[in-house]
């Protein structure tokens, strides 16, 4: 028989695999177009592919539409206005449609609709142990309420005269801290609560 957790835990898996699917359908025809301006706009790969760490500790390839040039520096965090950002790119930023090659990710198993935002390895290592372990019980989301919440985190990173130590020192450690609470208070109904607040937020945006 199964738990209350456990149904939950299928019921997000399937809505998950549905949604995906659904929205990888929906989106070809715009698929298409980013891909080609992607290409007419700068030298480069159409996706940009970052190892990120998923539920259990496991690295996994996590897949966004490239909005850098192919040639950056290889920094980790980036503010509004960043130069290594193209035209495109900005606009696939804003918009958050950069974030649409996530639904693969999610068909896979590798990350979920809602879930704590996946860091890189070198950010994890950060993390306080006891909230590490908490954090990488679920899978990694392409939104949850720390995207809401630091929706605006480039504009604070631009406005800081060290981005990274920044992201590092004030960013990070707040955000781990409402991964954590996402975690403990989650639930089924709280995730579609998450999607809905994700939806008016890109588009009032």
């Amino acid at each position: 028989m199964l738990t209350k957790q456990g149904s939950s835990a299928l019921s997000k898996r399937a809505l998950d695999v549905t949604a995906s699917v659904l929205g990888l359908v929906l989106t070809s025809p715009a698929l298409g177009v980013i891909c080609a301006a992607i290409k007419l706009d700068s030298p480069g790969p159409v996706l940009f592919r970052q190892d990120r760490v998923g539920r259990g500790g496991r690295t996994f390839r996590i897949h966004k539409f490239r909005t850098m040039r192919a040639s950056h520096d290889g920094r980790l965090v980036s503010g509004t206005g960043d130069v290594r950002v193209t035209r495109v790119g900005r606009v696939l930023r804003k918009s958050k449609l950069d974030e649409l090659p996530q639904l693969l990710d999610v068909l896979r198993g590798d990350m979920s609709l809602v879930g704590p935002r996946p860091e890189v390895p070198v950010y994890v290592a950060q993390w306080p142990p006891e909230m590490r372990d908490l954090i990488l019980s679920v899978r990694p989301g392409i939104t949850d309420p720390a995207s809401i919440e630091f929706r605006n985190e480039a504009d604070e990173l631009a406005a800081a005269p060290d981005p990274e130590t920044y992201y590092v020192q004030e960013l990070l450690p707040r955000k781990t801290a409402a991964y954590a609470q996402y975690v403990r208070t989650r639930s089924f109904t709280k995730d579609l609560v998450v999607l809905g607040q994700t939806l008016r937020a890109v588009i009032s945006g």
